[in-house]
């Protein structure tokens, strides 16, 4: 996945926003809460989402992909894909929706309203 592709991707989920912060990360919200983040690492996209305890035991020692840094160091369950061969474009694409749908579940039910996200799949 390009670094466009994910901005695309990220931007047709719904009531998403984007910041740029962290030093040029592409920053990605739903209700003002982190679900995806896009950077760099040695020149190839690095995409960094919120993961099930499930998935992140599963993911977590896949190659190409790790406990996100930062992150993961304190407590979160959050995986970074960094390198080959890690997810496919299908697959990542997969693993930020559910990030998305994860912190949408995390919000008031006043917010989630408010943003239209009602009813939570």
């Amino acid at each position: 996945m390009t670094y466009e592709e994910f901005n695309d991707f990220c931007r047709a989920l719904p009531a998403t926003t984007y910041v740029c912060q962290w030093g040029g990360a592409h920053v990605w919200k739903v209700g003002g809460k982190v679900f995806a983040i896009g950077g760099w690492e040695g020149g190839q996209a690095a995409v960094t989402f919120k993961a099930s305890d499930v998935a992140f035991e599963v993911l977590k020692e896949q190659p190409g992909l790790r406990p996100a840094p930062y992150l993961a160091s304190r407590g979160l369950k959050w995986i970074q894909h960094y390198a080959s061969p890690g997810l496919s474009d299908d697959e990542l694409r997969d693993h930020i929706r559910r990030s998305h749908s994860l912190v949408a579940r995390g919000l008031t039910k006043a917010k989630r309203a408010e943003l239209g996200l009602d009813p939570i799949r």
